[in-house]
């Protein structure tokens, strides 16, 4: 009985020591990141913990790919998530290695800069925040903030300066 439990917990520790969520992005190598990619995305974030790579998938991509801008990607491209700190962020790498973007949900509104929250008093008053992700790429940040007020939604893409960059309109 001891020998079983002892087996036991053997395959349940070597269960947990996986690769597919690690701190060290040279050991995860699944879905053949490029380790050019992984030495890349090492130098940007060397912080980052809870490393996990795969393939860039549309339905799985918390932003609005739309509305940020960005570059296309398809199934060759990648996608990293990772923690710094208490944030789960996002970051996103074409198959030749080149950084697209990056992104973080941000878990309350009070964290937007004085002049976002600004224009979103002044142009849409008494609508509501339901969520905010702040998005970086190349030398630029910008926040994608939903909005709603009733039926009606609106999505903006707001960098620092409370300029709005893009808006859709849902009613």
């Amino acid at each position: 009985m001891k020998r079983l439990l002892s087996v036991i917990a053997t395959v349940v520790v070597l269960a947990s020591c996986s690769t597919r969520s690690t701190t060290s992005t040279s050991a995860n190598n699944a879905y053949g990141v490029p380790g050019t990619i992984q030495n890349g995305f090492a130098a940007q974030y060397p912080s980052a913990t809870d490393v996990v790579w795969g393939p860039y998938d549309v339905a799985t991509t918390p932003i609005d790919w739309e509305l940020s801008g960005w570059s296309a990607l398809d199934a060759n491209d990648y996608v990293v998530q990772f923690n710094l700190g208490s944030d789960r962020y996002y970051a996103w790498y074409d198959a030749d290695g080149t950084w697209i973007g990056s992104a973080y949900a941000m878990p309350n509104a009070s964290g937007l800069p004085y002049a976002v929250n600004r224009t979103i008093s002044s142009q849409f008053a008494g609508y509501n925040i339901e969520s905010v992700q702040r998005e970086m790429w190349k030398d630029r940040t910008a926040y994608e903030i939903k909005l709603k007020n009733g039926d009606n939604k609106v999505k903006l893409l707001v960098d620092s300066n409370g300029n709005i960059l893009k808006q859709k309109n849902k009613d």
